[in-house]
């Protein structure tokens, strides 16, 4: 089945969109997440939540890469559609500087994102029997008219389907291709400019942006590709990785006839995109080729190609690939692996599906099951069309794999069971089971299952796994909630300031995942033995309460404090007292912890 996150469905007016507007429309997000870039996709066309996504939004990092780096690439991203309209020039923006956004989804509740897996088949409204392409394909469609009466905007009426495509291995996992299919609906389109409009922000992303001031953009001829890079130095010393946009165009479209533009606008301040369309249109399609920017103060560019004349009904089909890498020997290297892609059609070996992952929590252990029950896919019977060495079972074993950081890992790995008497792997045997035990109780980790496939040595591609964060739990091991209050108590006792709890493996304190650094308003001690149903007060030594904890769990025996106050101040050192009185017996036990801050 394909997945379906709730839909966030707002009155644009809410928003900054224009009151005559009165238009509902089926805005969406999503992450790419399956393979080592984290990406957000809108189905506005941004590659960043754009005012009338923020409020839905609720992480830090648009464009993420390496894992769990905090590494940002991304500020702002999208595409512009330009053309000739009766004579005049217009240009429609998904986002820029000095612009608000111009497409939307309609209203109607298919209109958000649609995740499909490899090789399933869903029929969306206007894409009947999509099939997937990629180990997690996102598919959505928006247009810039269904809102009308934004400030200075002409529409063109063209519909813009857009898929994205990500992959969870080796050697693909590194890239995020869109796929773009523009079309005119009303009027006939002369002269049609395509560009991609990035903000390149690279670098560590802490608090501000201030670490996006010491990059540059370089353009690739050879690849029509931009690159936005970070220089050494500055507050986020040097990156791990650049961004690149690389154009790929369609088959059917001849090399000879595109004219192609690169421009790159300094950044804090310096030069921006034109608000107006007769200037925006001219820079799309002045067919010049910027010289690198040599000065690393902050950078934007569009990548501009055309012209292209579009009657009504037409698609103009052409790709994005978004790439990453290690330096930008790396970027390179996937920008190639990218051409050979396309030459593909997209389509590769992939890797069987996700293992039936199940898990059962006890005292300072979890077990992890993963055979394939009645109804459940069973990823060692899957096929897969697009290998070249007609392996009629590409199945080969499984991995386990622990974290103690997050359900992104990093992961450690605790097993490997491959298939027995062949050429590949260690041939240990399968299995289905397996227990990790010595667990610290109420702490959290992080468990995930991977099935992986034999190498296809006809293609020489190497073997593909399925995705580790797709698959991944979080497990906090301990024993069942008592049945009566009376061994309560209060953990770490003394709760001490000087001890860096957050250092831990694992850590006893954790950020907020938006962020990697602790902060204060991540402390907390832990009530623990509780009935499963109780009230938990908390008292200064004179009396007075400071705050109010109700537990309503049957399956885990504890709750945390942050050591703030019921009107949100953080409380002091000193003796606190306790009380937990049982909701079913009426029975209350009292004791004390104490603070050192």
């Amino acid at each position: 089945m394909f997945l379906k996150r709730i839909v966030f469905i707002f009155i644009l007016a809410m928003f900054q969109i224009p009151l005559m507007a009165q238009q509902e429309v089926s805005l969406d997000w999503k992450m790419h997440d399956i393979g080592k870039v984290r990406q957000f996709v809108s189905n506005i066309g941004s590659l960043w939540p754009t005012g009338v996504l923020w409020g839905s939004w609720s992480g830090l990092i648009y464009c993420e890469f390496p894992p769990n780096s905090f590494e940002e690439h991304v500020g702002e991203g999208g595409i512009w559609v330009g053309g000739l309209l009766h004579g005049d020039t217009a240009v429609s923006v998904t986002t820029s500087w000095n612009s608000g956004q111009e497409f939307y989804p309609t209203g109607q509740p298919y209109d958000t994102i649609w995740v499909v897996s490899k090789g399933e088949i869903v029929d969306i409204p206007y894409w009947p029997q999509y099939v997937g392409i990629s180990d997690q394909d996102f598919v959505c469609r928006y247009n810039d008219y269904t809102i009308t009466n934004l400030p200075d905007h002409q529409p063109l009426y063209v519909d813009v389907i857009q898929t994205s495509y990500a992959w969870s291995s080796f050697p693909l996992d590194e890239m995020i291709v869109f796929n773009y299919f523009i079309i005119p609906t009303r009027h006939d389109l002369e002269d049609v400019y395509i560009a991609y409009w990035l903000d390149g922000n690279v670098g560590y992303r802490g608090q501000g942006w201030s670490f996006a001031l010491d990059d540059y953009s370089n353009y690739y001829p050879d690849q029509h590709m931009g690159v936005s890079l970070d220089a050494a130095g500055g507050t986020d010393e040097l990156a791990f990785s650049p961004i690149g946009v690389k154009i790929i165009l369609s088959e059917d479209i001849p090399e000879d006839s595109i004219r192609w533009t690169f421009n790159w606008y300094e950044g804090q301040g310096g030069s921006a995109p034109p608000a107006r369309d007769p200037e925006r249109y001219e820079q799309m399609s002045e067919e010049v080729i910027m010289q690198n920017q040599l000065e690393a103060v902050g950078s934007q560019f569009i990548v501009s190609f055309g012209p292209f004349d579009l009657k009504v009904g037409d698609t103009l089909n052409f790709a994005v690939g978004e790439i990453l890498g290690e330096g930008i020997n790396g970027l390179l290297e996937n920008a190639s692996r990218l051409d050979w892609l396309r030459q593909n059609d997209f389509r590769v070996p992939s890797p069987p599906p996700q293992p039936p992952l199940r898990v059962s929590i006890e005292n300072h252990a979890v077990t992890l099951k993963w055979n394939a029950l009645p109804g459940q896919v069973n990823p060692e019977t899957y096929t897969d069309p697009h290998r070249l060495d007609s392996a009629e079972v590409p199945f080969e074993g499984y991995r386990v794999y622990k974290s103690t950081k997050s359900a992104t890992g990093p992961w450690t790995l605790l097993g490997e069971y491959d298939l027995p008497d062949n050429e590949f792997g260690r041939n240990i045997g399968l299995d289905s089971v397996y227990k990790d035990v010595g667990l610290l109780n109420n702490f959290e980790y992080y468990y995930t299952v991977t099935a992986f496939s034999k190498p296809d040595t006809a293609a020489d591609f190497p073997s593909q796994e399925s995705s580790r964060n797709a698959n991944a739990v979080t497990i906090i091991p301990g024993p069942e909630p008592p049945e009566n209050v009376g061994q309560v108590a209060v953990v770490p006792n003394p709760y001490r300031g000087d001890i860096a709890y957050h250092e831990y493996n694992p850590p006893w304190e954790r950020p907020d995942p938006t962020r990697d650094r602790w902060l204060e308003q991540d402390r907390r001690v832990q009530f623990i033995n509780l009935p499963a149903l109780c009230t938990i007060k908390i008292y200064t030594i004179s009396g007075d309460l400071v705050d109010t904890i109700q537990h309503n769990d049957f399956t885990k025996g504890f709750e945390d404090w942050n050591l703030t106050s019921n009107i949100g101040q953080a409380v002091a050192s000193g003796i606190y007292l306790f009380t937990v009185e049982d909701r079913n017996t009426g029975e209350v036990q009292v004791g004390k912890f104490v603070l050192i801050k």
